[in-house]
């Protein structure tokens, strides 16, 4: 039977696919940017990571914030650098980094599965429910997979239907009739299409 949300098994799916990917470049040099990010690989990591634990805070709660973020407290390394909750000892090697973006996928997709259907929580883009968290949550996984991939040179293609569903949740007005996965790129400002050019300012719909 076909899908029309994005759910708890999506996100599980994804990370896992990540980490499996990951794990076969774990020995190269992790501190150089990711693709056209300022963000090194490493950085990069720990953001994905980061996102998807706050997604699953936002929904965790029995009444979720409506108007802000969980206040979680942040650092950055460096002024570059994002703004982390979630960050990993650098002692630990990358096999502690992806032990902890295994994990934060492991928190989101178990709040996903759990969370009522009327629960909603905060994001700036709008409040979202539990599909739009797990959506979103792909998205960081899927585009952000993508640029390592540009750096640390791994093969990197995700299932066009997943994919079709993100666009459908979060980016409904996006072009028609290009490959899915190149229109996921495109909306968040990684690629043009044709006819379309690449977009230096982006944003999806969580509500």
């Amino acid at each position: 039977m076909s899908r029309s949300l994005v759910d708890a098994d999506d996100v599980r799916t994804v990370v896992s696919a990540a980490v499996e990917a990951l794990r076969g470049v774990a020995g190269r040099d992790w501190r150089i940017p990711a693709g056209d990010l300022s963000w090194s690989c490493w950085e990069t990591v720990e953001h994905v990571a980061d996102d998807l634990f706050a997604y699953a805070g936002q929904l965790a709660a029995d009444q979720p914030p409506a108007d802000r973020y969980v206040p979680w407290g942040v650092k950055r390394t460096r002024p570059d650098a994002p703004a982390l909750t979630v960050y990993v000892n650098p002692a630990d090697g990358t096999a502690g980094l992806l032990d902890v973006l295994a994990a934060s996928g492991g928190l989101l997709a178990a709040t996903v599965q759990v969370s009522p259907p009327q629960r909603r929580g905060f994001h700036p883009f709008g409040l979202a429910d539990a599909t739009g968290f797990a959506a979103m949550g792909v998205v960081e996984v899927l585009v952000h997979l993508s640029d390592l991939a540009a750096t640390l040179e791994f093969r990197w293609s995700p299932d066009p239907d997943v994919c079709g569903r993100v666009l459908r949740r979060l980016f409904p007005d996006a072009p028609a009739g290009h490959d899915p996965w190149s229109t996921l790129l495109w909306c968040t400002g990684r690629v043009e299409l044709p006819g379309h050019p690449r977009q230096t300012g982006w944003r999806w719909h969580a509500a």
